[in-house]
């Protein structure tokens, strides 16, 4: 099966490309882009679309690559000794599959979501390599070794917060998220507010856009930030004419705290716009 996109993700021509190309590959898809262009969404979406089940392993500052295999809770063995719980003569009950294990044991082709990779320690990428490689890890405390049954899809997102090595790019097949362009936007838009009038949505993308553009925004707004806004927009029932800015005119949008994420963009964006008016 191909991904085409789905009816809740409007997916460009090479992203597309990109999902297929990791499919025949059958190496790890890196996606890189802006926070909130849909990465994490994608796993999803391409699991729904091929049918296949979706493992997640979202990751964090403090997360270690043996987290994905699995786990040897020896506090718990060592509690159960004590109070004389017959299952302390197995170990197997106290090894916790990861979000690897669950996935290699699985009888059919999944999906397995590695989420923000750059957020770990950098050694934990070249601590996958040979796991990703192989498909396969070794369990030490059971003394035996788990091989994938089937290769799963492995979509592994990034920030770009950190650079990562060069021996795990070499195994992955890449792809950049670029921003949405207008006409993109909108489709995407039109997604989760099929029924929204087509002159608020240019005067919104007018001002969304706008905010991007400034010069020395330090956050700029993503989509997800947009959807949230013209959500906020549709409640309050804000007509466009609101949004509507004079040639060479900038105003402050309503609901601007969807947008405009501290303090400085804010101080930033009321300069340029008391400058204007000037």
């Amino acid at each position: 099966m191909k991904f085409e996109g789905t009816d809740t993700y409007v997916a460009t021509r090479e992203l597309t490309l990109a999902v297929n190309a990791a499919l025949v590959l059958e190496r790890p898809l890196l996606i890189k882009g802006e926070p909130g262009t849909g990465k994490t969404l994608l796993a999803e979406e391409v699991a729904r679309a091929l049918n296949r089940p979706l493992f997640q392993w979202h990751v964090k500052s403090t997360t270690k690559a043996q987290q994905g295999l699995y786990e040897y809770d020896a506090v718990s063995r060592l509690r159960d000794s004590q109070l004389g719980d017959p299952r302390v003569s197995d170990i197997g009950n106290y090894i916790v599959p990861g979000v690897l294990w669950q996935a290699f044991e699985y009888e059919g082709p999944s999906v397995v979501l590695i989420d923000e990779i750059d957020k770990a320690d950098i050694e934990f990428p070249n601590d996958l390599l040979r796991e990703l490689d192989r498909m396969e890890f070794h369990c030490y405390e059971l003394q035996k070794t788990l091989r994938a049954k089937h290769r799963p899809l492995i979509i592994i997102t990034s920030n770009n917060e950190k650079e990562l090595p060069d021996a795990f790019l070499r195994r992955c097949f890449f792809h950049y998220i670029r921003f949405p362009d207008k006409e993109t936007m909108q489709r995407i838009v039109a997604v989760h507010f099929p029924v929204l009038k087509q002159e608020l949505l240019e005067e919104a993308l007018e001002v969304f856009f706008g905010l991007r553009d400034l010069p020395g925004l330090k956050k700029k707004p993503s989509t997800s930030e947009l959807i949230d806004w013209l959500k906020l927009l549709l409640a309050e029932d804000i007509p466009p004419e609101v949004l509507r800015a004079n040639e060479g005119e900038r105003i402050i949008p309503p609901m601007h705290g969807a947008l405009l994420k501290n303090e400085q963009d804010l101080h930033l964006f009321e300069r340029l716009a008391g400058l204007v008016r000037r």
